[in-house]
């Protein structure tokens, strides 16, 4: 897999395993591998305080130039979406055919970015509304694979959302 390309998605008030475990498991199964957030070089806490520096800056990546894009939860997506070249990025991505992922409150991304309407999907219950008014069918699973989205609901479904994610990288 030393070809593939994934991005990881963060802000501030990101979910620790949701990022790290996703962002290291790529790594290992031989993905390139980067964090993206609204500006390169800043470092974004998550909830318990643990940072994570952004390799690089949503304006200047294309989708065209990655494989996939890994959006964590937590309530970094409500702070991701407030930044209209992540919701692009991830748009863009979904519309190229690569892969998008989102576990957890990632769920926000993909309603902001408009590419909902009529895919099954998961999430973390709280936000299970959120999905359905953006035209999701929600499935209460560990992972739901709808075309090249991918979605889960908690820190605990990671194992099977990464799998899901490297089978289709």
């Amino acid at each position: 897999m030393g070809d593939k390309k994934a991005l990881v998605l963060v802000e501030d008030l990101y979910q620790e395993l949701e990022v790290w475990y996703p962002l290291l498991r790529l790594r290992e199964a031989g993905v390139q591998a980067a964090t993206v957030a609204p500006e390169k070089g800043k470092t974004y806490k998550s909830k318990l305080g643990y940072p994570v520096t952004a390799d690089l800056a949503a304006h200047q990546v294309s989708a065209a130039d990655w494989d996939a894009v890994i959006i964590p939860g937590g309530y970094s997506p409500d702070l991701m979406r407030r930044h209209a070249p992540m919701v692009r990025l991830v748009r863009d991505a979904y519309e190229a055919g690569k892969v998008v992922a989102a576990i957890c409150h990632g769920g926000w991304m993909l309603a902001s970015a408009d590419i909902l309407k009529g895919k099954k999907a998961t999430c973390f219950f709280a936000i299970r509304d959120d999905l359905v008014h953006a035209g999701a069918q929600y499935l209460d699973q560990e992972v739901v694979v709808d075309g090249n989205l991918i979605t889960s609901r908690t820190p605990d479904d990671l194992p099977a959302f990464m799998k899901a994610v490297l089978e289709r990288i």
